[in-house]
């Protein structure tokens, strides 16, 4: 049954994105936070059991708040997960990765979502300061929500897979920020880890004026005692080549450093991120492959049951999605577009 309906369901469900993205100019200041991800943010969507508490501040500006995501049943303190969003450090918002931290926060993780500054506001390395900032705060602060700062794990997508693996490569960013706590491992998701000669503008802008160019590339910073890394990547990802992932391997592996690969078939540049939340997780198991990798690195001491991953039913899932995203969408149907 479900090998005749889910391909109905994508269908479906790829056309109401579409839609939905063609006609955010139309729907007006109400509906100014709808956004590529805001399908897999709505609440059916989604993991469940979790609580969230957001925008709390964790340095000065518009851009130094966080969300935290925590299991609403958890006997003692659980394992903490600062995730990093992606966006080519010129946008994304940490809202738009709700569906990301209910994942890991169903799974027994407290998960810290924090915004940072983007370019043209910031250019290298200010966004990776205020990475590591927010992660001064959950030292300080995360006893409070659940959280073992003893057992923190970094994690991230694409732009912010190459921020959570600097901020694991060169210690001089936790240490200029007071952050004394070990990363226990490093899971980097689709991230760019050698791009220079910068071939792009954008890129050149933001990273071009680092006094050593070189110094800026994950790649060149990789040394014997580093934290484990894991890398996921689509093999057919059109933004950040897959060579990024296996380039870094080399040099973890050549270094000694612990590093899990997965590549998954077929697959670009958003499937592998989407793919955390419960509505599309039955297209990879990326988010138990990470998953496991923690779990090797003392995520869950031995003796302490590991949360069960089970994937609800997609048809159900999307079914009740595509419900609401007809809401979503009827004011561009109804006549009142150009309203």
């Amino acid at each position: 049954m479900l090998s005749r309906v889910l391909p109905h369901f994508i269908r479906r469900f790829a056309v109401l994105l579409l839609a939905l993205l063609l006609g955010l100019g139309a729907l007006g200041p109400a509906l100014a936070q709808v956004t590529i991800f805001s399908p897999f943010n709505i609440a059916d969507a989604m993991d469940q059991g979790v609580k969230k508490t957001a925008d709390i501040r964790y340095r000065e500006g518009n851009r130094g708040k966080l969300d935290i995501y925590t299991p609403e049943k958890s006997d003692g303190l659980a394992p903490v997960v600062m995730f990093i969003y992606g966006g080519a450090w010129a946008a994304g918002d940490k809202f738009e990765y709700e569906f990301v931290g209910r994942a890991l926060a169903a799974n027994g993780y407290v998960a810290v979502i924090a915004d940072y500054r983007l370019f043209p506001e910031v250019r290298y390395p200010d966004f990776l300061e205020d990475c590591a900032a927010a992660a001064h705060w959950i030292e300080e602060n995360i006893v409070n929500y659940g959280g073992d700062t003893r057992r923190f794990f970094l994690a991230g997508h694409s732009a912010g897979a190459y921020n959570a693996v600097m901020l694991g490569l060169d210690a001089s960013f936790f240490r200029d920020q007071g952050v004394s706590m070990p990363i226990r491992a490093v899971a980097a998701i689709s991230g760019p880890f050698n791009f220079y000669p910068f071939e792009y503008d954008q890129v050149r802008v933001i990273f071009g004026d680092a006094p050593n160019p070189e110094g800026t590339q994950p790649i060149n910073l990789v040394a014997a005692g580093d934290p484990p890394v894991f890398l996921g990547s689509g093999t057919t990802d059109p933004i950040v080549r897959v060579e990024n992932s296996r380039a870094l391997a080399e040099k973890l592996r050549a270094q000694g450093v612990w590093v899990t690969e997965k590549y998954y078939e077929g697959f670009g540049h958003l499937e592998p991120i989407v793919s955390m939340g419960a509505m599309m997780r039955f297209r990879m198991p990326i988010l138990q492959d990470m998953l496991n990798f923690f779990q090797t690195f003392g995520a869950f001491p031995s003796g302490t049951p590991r949360p069960v991953f089970i994937p609800s039913p997609p048809e159900d899932q999307m079914t009740n999605v595509i419900k609401q995203m007809d809401l979503i969408l009827q004011p561009i149907s109804d006549g009142r577009r150009n309203e």
